[in-house]
């Protein structure tokens, strides 16, 4: 009994078995199809097809060769008809060895001189991992309104053995590959030498006309620059002045990189090995044009609404404006965050540089992100305090605040510090992060008045009653509208030590961004005060030499 029922449980561990590898082992390492290209007749005995990487090389040697007629078995011509194989094949060979020559870089690691294309080396969370492949992508091109792949297929006529051939879906896209990536019309009139191979697979021609294309673009810079230079000197309105200030850079770089660009696909059609490089900086200037356009207009926008520099955000009904303007710097960082993250996503697209500079091991691994987030970590850190800021309204464009002792005004709130203006007219420069973990007074947050505590130290028989009318009427004759509620004045004896008293003088300020120097003038008076009774023989300040009051 107990052997049966292991033989049982053996036996649908078996069949459970293969219920899962059935499925699999049903889907053929290939595409089957009746017959291959029967309008080319049979391909030559020397013609290799049966790796990726053998029908690549095969393409490349036809090619050298002129043999197109060769090269025209190395595709999938099925969508024509046989009559038409041989013709349209020859030209479409010629025209894709160029579009690859021309647009593609060969990544000869990702084809496999194996039958199945199986990749031994690939790393266990890797897709393909352990996989044969019937289908290979080789590069990606992008036509005007969409992308195509150029694919290698693993084709097995019924009457053959398996060949890897270009797929029918990129065949048919050769025509319009051509259209756009083809030869230009200034090139078809370059005499051959000038079509001629030098370094780094690139042609005479190429060679000279990139540093043309170059100064080219230069030249239309600085062409745009005088422009705006002469527009900007016509210009007598300050409105007009500040729309041409923000779009004069902004414009700079979009010309610079839409010479560049129309150049390069227009006149001068640039190989792989230059247009993969190319591709990115122009993505890269377009995206640079658009984040300096959006950061100087909103500059322009901030700079009409205040003028940092003089006193008005600062006055107390203008609390509602301050942060109006703090949410508008808040939507700068945001724009600017949002575009850089867009433009850095089109660049990396535009350069494909995972494929192209051989990173994929390192991004597969994470390695890459992490690297980039330990580098960034303080940077993204202030950037997330200084919209933490703009959130929370801590600290608002135009507020005055203490900070560390410092009577400062809030001046900007920058992506990575903060920009205070201390009352001496220092600039006072503090990291994002440092601001937003120091506490500090922010004294036009919520309530407008604060009462300014003025300490001085008299001795312990000096009569108090002395100064504390005379302090009251000093207030009275403060201006209109300075002094804070009348029951905030106040005089305490808050500490003594053995030097004598400390007498605190109360003074309520309504105005916070006048309140220090109101209280550095009552203090004078105070003073002042002391000293005129002194000089009528009323003891008032103790007596201590500095080594004493150290």
């Amino acid at each position: 009994m107990v052997f049966l029922r292991s033989s049982f449980r053996l036996a649908l561990a078996a069949l459970f078995w293969l219920c899962l590898t059935l499925p699999a082992l049903a889907i053929e390492p290939y595409f089957e199809v009746d017959r291959l290209n029967e309008g080319l007749g049979a391909a030559p005995g020397d013609l290799d097809r049966s790796t990726p990487q053998s029908t690549i090389e095969a393409l490349l040697d036809a090619a050298a060769a002129n043999e197109f007629e060769t090269a025209a078995h190395l595709m999938d011509l099925s969508d024509f008809e046989p009559s038409e194989q041989a013709a349209r094949g020859e030209d479409l060979a010629r025209r894709l060895h160029m579009i690859i020559d021309r647009k593609v870089i060969i990544d000869w690691q990702s084809l496999l001189e194996r039958p199945d294309s199986l990749d031994a080396l690939a790393t266990s969370d890797s897709a393909v991992a352990g996989e044969v492949r019937r289908s290979l992508l080789m590069w990606i091109l992008d036509l005007e309104d969409r992308s195509v792949a150029i694919r290698l297929n693993r084709i097995k006529p019924a009457d053959g053995d398996a060949v890897w051939i270009f797929s029918s879906q990129s065949v048919a896209n050769i025509d319009a590959l051509f259209e756009l990536y083809g030869p230009t019309r200034f090139e078809e009139w370059l005499p051959d030498w000038m079509r001629a191979d030098t370094f780094w697979n690139l042609m005479i021609w190429e060679v000279i006309g990139l540093p043309i294309v170059l100064l080219l673009a230069l030249l239309a810079g600085m062409a745009t620059r005088r422009l705006m230079k002469r527009l900007a000197a016509r210009t007598d309105s300050r409105l007009g002045g500040d729309i041409v200030h923000a779009i004069r850079m902004p414009l700079i770089f979009f010309v610079v990189t839409f010479v560049i660009s129309s150049l390069t696909t227009s006149l001068f059609v640039f190989s792989g090995q230059i247009s993969t490089i190319l591709g990115p900086l122009i993505a890269l200037g377009f995206v640079i044009a658009a984040l300096m356009l959006v950061v100087n207009v909103v500059d322009a926008v901030l700079d009409r609404m205040v003028n940092l520099h003089d006193n008005s955000l600062k006055e107390l009904e203008n609390s509602e404006f301050r942060a109006l303007v703090t949410r508008i710097a808040a939507g700068r960082r945001a724009l600017i965050i949002l575009i850089v993250l867009i433009g850095g996503g089109i660049v990396l697209t535009q350069a494909d540089v995972f494929n192209t500079l051989g990173f994929s091991l390192l991004a597969s691994a994470g390695a890459l992100t992490l690297i980039l987030a330990f580098a960034a970590r303080t940077v993204l850190g202030n950037i997330m305090a200084s919209m933490q800021i703009a959130l929370n309204q801590a600290a608002r464009i135009g507020d005055r605040i203490v900070y560390k002792g410092e009577i400062c005004d809030v001046e900007r709130i920058h992506f990575t510090y903060v920009q205070l203006r201390v009352w001496t007219g220092v600039r006072l420069i503090v990291p994002v992060n440092e601001f937003v973990s120091e506490p500090f007074e922010n004294w036009t947050l919520k309530h407008s008045e604060l009462i300014r505590l003025i300490v001085l130290k008299m001795r312990h028989d000096a009569d108090v009653d002395l100064f504390r009318k005379v302090f009251y009427d000093f207030a009275e004759e403060l201006e209109e509208g300075e002094l804070g509620e009348k029951d905030d004045l106040q005089v305490r004896v808050t500490g003594q030590d053995v030097f004598g008293q400390d007498v605190t003088f109360c003074l309520p300020c309504r105005n916070p961004n006048t309140a220090w120097a109101m209280a550095c003038e009552m203090r004078e008076k105070l003073i002042r005060h002391g000293r005129s009774l002194e000089e009528k023989g009323e003891p008032i300040f103790p007596e201590a030499n500095p080594a004493e009051a150290a």
